[in-house]
């Protein structure tokens, strides 16, 4: 999907555009549930980016990447069927000042389905696919 290096200078330029069909930020996933209606919505779309370690204000807070990992995982093993095809990896970002530590970002790469739709489970069971619109995960 990419020829660029994935490394800090891509999120950094990442940081720099706003949110929408392609792309999400976020702090943490705290529910397998609702993210994955966001990979059902992007994989059901054009495809796209989540960065996950990235505040409100797009301020690099970093995460715990194994944690982060297996929410993504979980979510798209346990709510979305099939699975979306996913890519993750983990950025090292570097500390601005020798008092800070370094900080990892989760970059989810969500390729678009291949003709085939993907739903994301609701919490009654019932299966619903969504598809991306802005910034937004909407019900196809």
């Amino acid at each position: 999907m990419f020829l660029k290096k994935i490394d800090q200078e891509f999120v950094n330029e990442l940081l720099l555009k706003v949110e929408g069909e392609q792309l999400e930020f976020k702090q943490q996933i705290s529910s397998q549930e609702k993210i994955a209606k966001t990979l059902s919505a992007m994989a059901n779309s054009a495809g796209g980016l989540i960065l996950v370690g990235i505040s409100d204000q797009r301020k690099i807070i970093g995460i715990d990447p194994d944690e982060e990992h297996y929410m993504i995982e979980g979510a798209n093993q346990n709510f979305c069927s099939p699975n979306a095809d996913l890519e993750l990896q983990v950025v090292t970002i570097k500390p601005e000042t020798i008092y800070e530590e370094e900080k990892y970002i989760l970059l989810v790469i969500v390729h678009p389905s291949k003709g085939e739709t993907i739903y994301a489970r609701q919490q009654d069971g019932t299966p619903k696919a969504y598809r991306r619109v802005g910034d937004k995960n909407l019900i196809a």
